[in-house]
């Protein structure tokens, strides 16, 4: 039952983070291009890569790691689902372009993010 409340509250406070990170960039860098989701994606996975790379042989001894920060917070801080529905909507209002970066940039940056960290340090 602690693990569900580790979740729940990372995933919380994930959410909260993404909506903000969305709201400061729509009010400081007003564009077509999805930005704040671009960057809570990028964020998480970086989050998500360092903590591998930090806890690695302790994920075992720090059972809360794992439900609170990996599940929990970096879930709720990443959006697969708004990252695909902005990048619709970028085709469906013509800005193929900027669609076609968003998943270009967004997916590579994550997974260059992730295997630099978790392979070439650890």
């Amino acid at each position: 039952m602690i693990t569900v409340l580790y979740i729940f509250i990372g995933g919380g406070v994930g959410s909260i983070s993404r909506y903000g990170m969305s709201k400061l960039t729509e009010n400081y860098f007003p564009s077509q291009f999805p930005l704040g989701t671009l960057i809570s994606n990028i964020i998480s996975c970086l989050i998500l890569a360092i903590i591998l790379y930090v806890f690695e042989n302790k994920l075992n001894q720090n059972t809360w790691i794992n439900p609170l920060l990996l599940i929990g917070f970096c879930g709720g801080f990443s959006t697969f689902s708004t990252f695909s529905n902005e990048s619709i909507q970028l085709i469906v209002n013509g800005h193929w372009l900027l669609a076609f970066l968003n998943v270009l940039v967004s997916i590579g940056l994550a997974f260059t993010l992730i295997y630099w960290i978790k392979v070439k340090w650890g």
